[in-house]
């Protein structure tokens, strides 16, 4: 088996990479079944509308916690048990939803659900510690398409198959999916164990010391923040806005969502390119292309073709800012040490996903109360405070 402390740099083989890239998209994908069912969902288990965000916003409430407090234990516990204790744990949360009949019962689940699905966040590290310097980016690149791909899936997907058996059947199919997958990654995954350093109290202690004395940290997880509120605010919205506006079922929503797929494609270029110091520029155009993105939107939003097709490009343009700034950001993240990187990834991920859970309760919020024009404004103020917080930058720090 293979050690922490001891592994040839160049054995990680396109098979594993895919493995990776398959196991992260699979386990993300659970975070967001729920995003364009919000409709059914709230209407089956009664929720007001203004509150119909809750369903997303509770989920991203629990990834929040899981980086905060289970990740870090990847610095500390033999990763591979760890990844596959923690898929036992969201086969049993996926069952809750899929059964419940109540709104404290599926929101218990939906939370439960973001816990565990963290270890799609111990996996994308894991792939980074195979890799070397030089091909890290690369290689994150093409895990995190993976895990984007399995992101941005899951909205179709989940809307197909709620159109045809209910949006119980989603959360069931997935529970099999991941005891498959647990079976899979414990026979090929290597060991890795952790050198002997904190305990879990001073890892988790030491979770605001990183974050004060790593400002690369803090600056990337805020652009990350401010994007993936914007992309949950508009993913959280945008199927309410079809089925209001353009009538649309859920399989014309699920083919609308996998417009959104092609936004995965800027994952692995912006790897490549991230390999070749273009960090800044990628940065650049990640936060302008967002930006630019909900200005659109919020200037043309007549109930016509036109304004559809500007839904669907702002979709695609959205997932490739997100996607393609967040590789970029978890290299720069990656490259700062190897025994805090568990620790580091866990810190930057759940800052950037505050910034969806407040995203996807405000667009919920605003679009009951406000209509989508002042929802789309508010999409575009989210990508501009990064874009303000960036000229702050010097070329040092990029």
């Amino acid at each position: 088996m293979m050690q922490s402390n001891v592994h040839d740099s160049n054995s990680i083989s396109k098979g594993m990479m895919f493995l990776l890239a398959a196991a992260c998209g699979l386990i993300a994908a659970n975070l967001y079944y729920s995003q364009t069912l919000v409709g059914p969902i709230s209407s089956d288990l009664d929720l007001p509308s203004g509150i119909a965000g809750l369903i997303v916003t509770i989920t991203q409430i629990g990834y929040v916690a899981g980086l905060l407090f289970i990740v870090p234990l990847s610095d500390m516990l033999e990763n591979r048990r760890l990844i596959v204790s923690l898929l036992v744990f969201i086969v049993l949360a996926l069952l809750i939803a899929a059964f419940s009949k109540g709104s404290l019962l599926f929101m218990t689940a939906a939370l439960m659900i973001g816990l565990s699905s963290v270890v799609a966040q111990i996996l994308v590290p894991f792939a980074a510690y195979l890799s070397t310097e030089e091909q890290r980016g690369s290689v994150v690149g093409n895990v995190m398409s993976g895990l984007l791909l399995g992101i941005m899936l899951a909205r179709p997907i989940a809307s197909l198959i709620a159109g045809v058996w209910g949006w119980q059947a989603i959360f069931a199919i997935s529970a099999g999916i991941m005891v498959l997958l647990g079976l899979l990654l414990l026979r090929r995954l290597p060991e890795r164990r952790p050198g002997k350093g904190l305990t879990y109290g001073q890892l988790v202690a030491s979770l605001l010391r990183l974050f004060k004395q790593t400002p690369l940290l803090r600056r990337r997880a805020f652009y990350q923040a401010s994007l993936f509120g914007a992309f949950s605010l508009f993913w959280t919205t945008v199927p309410l806005r079809l089925a209001d506006e353009y009538g649309m079922s859920q399989q014309g929503i699920a083919l609308f969502a996998l417009v959104g797929v092609a936004g995965a494609i800027a994952a692995p270029i912006a790897g490549r390119l991230a390999d070749k110091n273009w960090t800044r520029a990628l940065t650049l155009s990640a936060i302008t292309m967002a930006v630019l993105s909900f200005i659109m939107l919020a200037l043309v939003h007549s109930k016509s073709n036109v304004s559809l097709i500007l839904l669907a490009l702002a979709a695609i343009t959205l997932d490739m800012a997100v996607s393609g700034n967040l590789v970029v950001g978890q290299r720069a993240i990656y490259s700062l040490g190897n025994e805090t990187r568990g620790r580091l990834n866990g810190l930057f991920m759940a800052i950037f996903f505050i910034g969806g859970a407040v995203g996807s309760f405000v667009g919920g919020l605003t679009y009951a109360h406000g209509g989508w024009v002042i929802t789309a404004w508010i999409g575009a103020l989210l990508p501009f405070l990064a874009l303000l917080y960036f000229f702050t930058e010097s070329k040092a720090t990029a």
